[in-house]
């Protein structure tokens, strides 16, 4: 059995030749296969066993053992012939964002920002936890917040609140805020191939297609790139 990780600030992908038993309960159905099984687990958990991982990626995955490849790569190599030729995939994490650009399907341009909290998913999870909300139960809304910090932008949320805007309206707009900061980040491109967490927010994905197509890949694309 060879098993494979991404192991990000919070949640950690795995993908598994074989069954784990152990893993069973973070088991993802839908993305099962005859011979590749997918696991996501909080990162935190991960000290719970003593796995060995072929390969490793990610923020937390220096703590398991093995030099972890560079996320760029994993990321490069995730996509790699499953994509346009000509394409920019962005991949959207708690803790970070990060793209790259392909020109006649090779490897062309990147930037990666690690520097604000206000493009991450855990600025998003923290919010949904504090105001007991499900990343379900948010829709897309036609406002934003012009978010230039992360902070400031968690302010402008609890002001609102206060004041009697809807909790669900001024996490949405936040999320808005996010997405349009997102698209300008990449460079305003009329598409973006979409790998991380964000895939799985319908608020964040109806949020960015306001301003380019979306293409989401889903979670496992950096784990994918270190089986290829």
């Amino acid at each position: 059995m060879k098993m494979y990780l991404d192991a990000g600030t919070t949640w950690s992908k795995i993908i598994s030749t074989k069954e784990v038993e152990e893993l069973r309960e973070f088991f993802v159905k839908a993305l099962n296969n005859d011979e590749k099984y997918y696991y996501i687990l909080p990162s935190a958990k991960l000290k719970n066993y003593n796995f060995e991982f072929e390969k490793t990626t990610g923020h937390m995955s220096g703590k398991n053992g093995k030099k972890p490849e560079n996320e760029i790569i994993s990321l490069v190599k995730g996509v790699m012939g499953k994509i346009d030729k000509n394409a920019l995939v962005l991949d959207l994490g708690s803790r970070d964002a990060k793209w790259i650009k392909l020109k006649d399907g090779k490897f062309f341009d990147l930037d990666w920002n690690t520097s604000c909290a206000a493009a991450t998913g855990a600025t998003v999870e923290m919010l949904l936890n504090f105001y007991n909300v499900k990343t379900e139960d948010l829709i897309f809304n036609e406002e934003k917040y012009p978010i230039t910090c992360g902070i400031f932008g968690l302010e402008k949320i609890m002001d609102d609140v206060s004041n009697g805007v809807d909790k669900k309206d001024a996490i949405s707009k936040f999320i808005h805020g996010i997405a349009f900061n997102t698209w300008k980040f990449a460079k305003n491109p009329e598409k973006i191939y979409l790998s991380g967490g964000f895939c799985q927010n319908e608020c964040f994905v109806n949020s960015l297609s306001k301003y380019c197509e979306v293409k989401p890949l889903g979670r496992f694309v950096l784990v994918e790139g270190l089986m290829e």
